[in-house]
């Protein structure tokens, strides 16, 4: 066997792998051996790279085959499938484009295709679609993220950019050399900082995190969930009720106010608008001053608590971290927008150690100290159509063709969708309200996606074209999150007539007439030296040194230099805020944004304002338990929930279900349990585990679990998105709320059978003259 560091490498959003290969087949990943904390999932894959899940032809719904177009589409997800060659799906597929775009316009086709797809640089899903559909007139898009949709809309607004300072975060170093007080609202859960958009070399959440410990640095968990802090950090957790961290903010705001503690130096030159806010702050506006006794009464911390937090804050240097999580709840734009508010008035934003910081190990790069290489990408074209939906409105489009709808200061309208395309994502994870959704998830003539097991989009949709594994192809991992960039090396030979994207939609091109203008003339190995030999061209002129393609592949990784001066976010900003001005109308920190005021948006007004939620605690009636439905720490999202990791974590079976002792009590649960969740919504089932160490009154249960409905709806896994409620965050940002959400749990007696991991029935391929093309 080959010494570690020569065995060909791959890597993942979870990290990067070296492989051991045996007669063409992968036996073992064995973590890079510069990552210095790995993560155990991506190792995962070789438990069902092959087997029953996977999808080894092109098939087709047997109803949509026999009928057309929009045939029998309430049969979607219970139909059997009918597999077909290559040529033959080419041909249909092609059709159907035309058919849709000659008669309906290309507005009637929507590329979905949001989700993480795999780590490497050409062999990304979304962009392949993205450009296929480009050369064939366009396509209506997706605007945003499931993330962050509302900071999205609304951080432009105050900072003028959000993108610019998720990715500057200020480093760990920093931190650990001058920062006294860490006050987390929504935790630092580390489940989380696993993974890395576009790959991971090296894991630094929990390195990150000893070193606040090590160093001394108090810290404060705000948080329904102890465990989104690690117990090694001894936190202080404050169990606040969910969705009011904006409330708890603004009473330690009225606190900072009311006992002199605001830095109006740092207001007066660096913020605009905190004039119109302190009115609203004191109740001269609305009569309610928001005092820490208020905010005490709705997030039920005791009033001593916020207060000495607030005296804590100002007396220290304090950093203010926000989960991304707090975007995903009714009015998800407020409490990233009263955080950066209340950062102002301690005036230490731009200091090494204070201010704010959005989401740290919300993913692993966040809190690194990295040179941000300027990549190249597989170009996508130019998009004709502009009609476009927030990312989370997709039942809506289904649903409610010709309907406006306000999305930050515009109106815009859903135009008719009569073909849906998927590729690297999966709706029936990360979408709210599902059975809301399968309503509307009738309502397309067609549906296609690109898919390599079956999960529930694979499913559920009428032509499925079975792609590769990062296993089975070559590729690049390279991102401006990670220093590493690594050579992916194919590993094994695609599984049956698996291919990778760029063939499917080249294959489809050629049938379309638009080949030469999809692959410009090259093939996945042409391109992926283009994007590499543009990159280098962009690094040279930023002053980065980067290996050539052939030293690059040879050696299989390099890893880019630590820039010299450690991260501050804003620190520019500070040191002269004339020379560096924010790109909002003022140059300065909008704490009143005249633009969004101007909106006229009653759910979201020109300063942070706490609004109740539609679904919080402080309006529970007929469902008595706020549901979290958190992001899992056994997957990424809903990927590899057939393997061996996410298995291992299951309790009974089923998806756990947190719960407090003493809701568990009051309802005769115990541990093991099979319980089912409920409200109006939908219903799912779940293995109980009885915790102290989550808020009573409060449920906690991750979201990835493959939706796998009876008769009924009931999903036998346990996918909370049946209760979810599917409503946008405000007019402004139109995001996610999945976390405003309550429900019920009672015991289940006779729990159907889990058949969520397994394929569907699969019919033999029809002889050639009973494959019929629709046109």
């Amino acid at each position: 066997m080959a010494a570690s560091q020569d065995l060909p490498l791959t890597s993942s959003h979870w990290g990067t792998y070296r492989a051991q290969v045996r007669d063409g087949e992968v036996e073992n990943l064995v973590p890079f051996e510069h990552d210095t904390d790995p993560s155990p999932i991506g190792q995962g894959i070789l438990n069902v790279q092959h087997g029953p899940t996977r999808i080894d032809t092109p098939m087709v719904r047997k109803s949509w085959l026999d009928g057309g177009p929009g045939c029998r589409t309430d049969l979607r997800g219970k139909d059997p499938f009918v597999q077909v060659s290559w040529e033959t799906v080419n041909t249909l597929i092609a059709t159907e484009l035309n058919r849709v775009r000659n008669n309906f316009g290309n507005q009637a086709i929507y590329g979905g295709s949001y989700g993480w797809a795999s780590a490497g640089r050409f062999h990304h899903a979304q962009s392949q679609l993205k450009r296929f559909l480009n050369c064939i007139g366009g396509f209506t898009w997706s605007k945003f993220t499931y993330s962050f949709a509302a900071a999205e809309a609304m951080i432009p607004h105050v900072l003028g950019s959000f993108r610019t300072y998720l990715d500057t975060s200020t480093c760990y170093d920093v931190l650990h050399e001058h920062t006294k007080l860490m006050v987390c609202f929504g935790g630092m859960p580390l489940k989380n900082g696993q993974i890395s958009q576009g790959g991971t070399g090296c894991h630094i959440q929990h390195g990150g995190m000893a070193g606040l410990a090590a160093a001394g640095i108090d810290i404060v968990n705000i948080s329904p969930l102890k465990s989104d802090l690690l117990d090694d950090l001894d936190a202080k957790w404050l169990a606040l009720r969910p969705n009011t961290d904006v409330a708890m903010m603004l009473g330690i705001a009225h606190t900072l106010h009311n006992e002199g503690l605001v830095d109006r130096a740092f207001l007066d030159t660096f913020t605009e608008g905190y004039g119109h806010f302190l009115p609203y702050l004191t109740g001269q506006t609305d009569g309610i001053p928001k005092t820490a006794e208020w905010a005490a009464t709705i997030c039920e911390v005791p009033t001593t608590s916020i207060t000495s937090l607030a005296r804590h804050m100002a007396a220290t240097r304090t950093m203010i971290s926000v989960s991304w999580s707090l975007t995903r709840q009714d009015h998800g734009e407020q409490p990233f927008w009263m955080a950066i508010t209340l950062a102002a008035m301690l005036g230490q934003i731009g200091l090494p150690g204070g201010g704010f910081g959005f989401g740290y190990s919300a993913m692993n790069y966040i809190g690194g100290n990295y040179t941000i290489i300027p990549g190249a990408s597989f170009p996508q074209g130019d998009n004709r159509v502009e009609a476009f939906i927030p990312v989370a409105r997709i039942s809506d489009l289904l649903l409610h063709p010709g309907k406006t709808f306000d999305f930050n200061g515009q109106r815009h309208t859903y135009p008719e969708t009569k073909l849906v395309w998927w590729a690297g994502g999966n709706p029936f994870h990360h979408h709210q309200d599902l059975n809301r959704m399968m309503q509307a998830w009738q309502k397309p003539d067609t549906i296609i996606v690109n898919e390599w097991c079956w999960n529930s989009l694979a499913k559920h949709a009428d032509i499925i074209l079975p792609c590769t594994t990062p296993l089975e192809r070559t590729d690049i991992a390279m991102t401006s999150r990670d220093p590493y960039v690594v050579s992916m090396s194919q590993l094994t030979k695609p599984y049956e007539q698996a291919r990778n994207d760029h063939d499917i939609f080249a294959g489809i091109a050629r049938e379309m007439g638009v080949a030469d203008a999809f692959t410009g003339g090259r093939n996945d190995h042409d391109w992926q030296r283009v994007i590499y030999d543009q990159t280098v061209g962009r690094a040279e002129d930023a002053g980065i040194k980067m290996p050539d393609y052939d030293t690059f592949r040879s050696k299989g990784w390099f890893k880019l230099q630590t820039p010299p001066k450690p991260t501050v976010m804003l620190e520019a900003f500070r040191s002269d805020p004339h020379a560096n001005p924010l790109a909002t109308p003022s140059g300065r920190i909008e704490i009143f944004s005249q633009t969004v005021s101007d909106f006229g948006y009653d759910d979201c007004p020109g300063h942070p304002v706490w609004q109740e939620p539609y679904e919080w605690l402080g309006n529970a009636g007929t469902w008595p338990l706020h549901m979290i439905s958190n992001q899992p720490k056994d997957k990424l999202h809903s990927q590899f929930d057939h393997g061996q990791v996410s298995k291992a974590k299951r309790i009974s079976g089923r998806e756990p279900l947190t719960m407090h002792p003493k809701d568990a009590a009051a309802r005769g649960l115990n541990n093991g349990n099979i319980v089912r969740l409920f409200n109006d919504r939908g219903a799912c089932l779940a293995g109980l585990v009885i915790d102290p160490a989550i808020r009573q009154g409060v449920v906690q249960i991750s979201t990835g679990a493959w939706y796998d409905p009876d008769e009924t709806g009931l999903c036998k896994l346990g996918n909370p998105n049946v209760l979810t409620c599917d409503k946008g965050t405000s007019k402004l940002g139109q995001g996610p709320t999945a976390h405003s959400c309550l429900i019920d749990v009672e015991l289940c007696v006779n729990a159907p059978p889990v058949t969520a991991h397994q394929p569907p029935q699969i019919l033999q391929s029809l002889p050639p003259k009973a494959t019929r093309v629709h046109k």
